[in-house]
């Protein structure tokens, strides 16, 4: 009997394996589009934008994966829009050895409010690669108070897109933000470096708004305003390992601009460095009526290095001084850890907690808190706040 019953599954076996082996192999061929055979000039002259364009309506077209190469050189590209409504490949990937370059003439690429739009794409990738907006002549514009300044160019923004992943990107001299993603989901950001001059006004290094399961791993960011900025509508974001300095620092906000506004919820950040920045870890709302809210928030591991407030709520954010609204602010914020933090700060109050009176701050908790001042204590400052302290939390809490 058991002798049969092998013979029998030796037969099923060896008729299985037959079937899989007459089956037809399916192609997974990648198509690549070098944006030279496009019209692309790497010399920094000429105006290489139609190149890039015509090589991603070739990599839309094509059913199967895409590669737009860009080799080594520099590329004169003014504003360039790449949508993914009629595009068939799901995987196309930007392979970038070359830098793309602005002009000298900040209208330029400053008529368009992005340099680099991606639009409604599912599965794109941007790997490698320098960006050189050429920012500093519109800085200047708008040191100046001229009146004829156009606001300037976002570097790179993705709406509405998903499964998004950018790598080893070089974003330098931004006009106005570096990266925007705004309502897109599973979005990937790695390896990338951010650099502005620490006066260069509103060139936030990657802003975060109406989106969903976002990573931002190992980055440096330098720059005039936020490192990182977090806005209304914000879910499920994952910051780890990020140095930041000069700027801003990392901002949840500013929120409450608007009565009628998404909350940030289900954020992380882990393993982050400030150095010399304005704020460490911020969360920050103007004082006005507001349907939004931040809850389960995790600051975790950072280190401080003459920060001038490494850990700050700011429910009355009026950053100019000028028009700032007189009511308080209807963000609630509630669930916020801070763990595992130490360094130094710049200023006495190393912990301000400035919540509103009209929605105040809880469940805030501090473990683990270590910041110095000089060669003093530092010290805490807190309004209308609700939480609690475990282990060793210096400066002392003061709620």
């Amino acid at each position: 009997m058991e002798k049969f019953q092998c013979t029998i599954l030796y037969a099923y076996l060896l008729m299985s394996t037959t079937i899989l082996l007459s089956l037809p192999i399916l192609s997974h061929a990648t198509k690549h589009f070098n944006v030279l055979s496009f019209g692309a000039k790497p010399n920094g002259i000429v105006d290489s934008a139609t190149a890039f364009a015509k090589a991603w309506d070739a990599a839309c077209s094509s059913t199967d994966a895409a590669v737009i190469y860009v080799p080594k050189g520099r590329y004169l590209v003014s504003p360039v829009r790449f949508s993914g409504e009629s595009c068939k490949s799901l995987d196309i990937v930007f392979r970038i050895d070359g830098t793309l370059v602005g002009s000298g003439d900040y209208n330029f690429l400053g008529r368009e409010e992005t340099w680099f739009s991606f639009e409604r794409v599912t599965g794109v990738s941007v790997i490698g690669g320098s960006f050189d907006a050429r920012g500093p002549s519109l800085w200047a514009c708008k040191a100046s108070s001229s009146n004829s300044c156009p606001a300037g160019a976002t570097t790179m923004s993705f709406v509405e897109s998903s499964r998004i992943k950018v790598k080893g990107l070089l974003s330098l001299n931004s006009q106005m933000f570096h990266i925007v993603i705004n309502k897109c989901r599973d979005v990937k950001i790695n390896d990338i470096r951010i650099l502005a001059d620490g006066k260069s006004p509103n060139t936030d290094g990657i802003h975060v708004q109406l989106s969903t399961d976002v990573e931002i791993r190992n980055a440096s960011i330098k720059t005039g305003d936020d490192c990182i900025s977090i806005g209304p509508g914000t879910k499920n974001l994952w910051v780890e390992r990020v140095t930041c300095g000069p700027g801003h620092g990392i901002s949840i906000g500013s929120l409450g601009k608007d009565r009628e506004e998404e909350g940030v919820q289900n954020v992380t950040v882990k393993k982050t460095v400030f150095v010399g920045t304005d704020n460490g870890l911020r969360i920050k709302s103007w004082a006005n009526p507001s349907s939004g809210f931040v809850q389960r928030i995790r600051f975790l591991e950072s280190l401080m290095f003459n920060v001038k407030f490494p850990l700050i709520i700011d429910q009355h954010y009026c950053p100019h001084n000028i028009n700032c609204p007189s009511q308080e602010s209807g963000v609630r914020i509630n669930d916020v850890i801070y763990q595992g933090i130490r360094g130094t700060s710049a200023t006495k109050i190393a912990v301000k907690l400035d919540c509103s009176a009209k929605a105040p701050c809880t469940r805030i908790r501090m473990k683990d808190i270590s910041l110095r001042y000089a060669n003093e204590a530092a010290q805490s400052l807190c309004v209308n706040v609700l939480g609690d302290a475990l282990g060793l939390v210096k400066p002392q809490t003061c709620f």
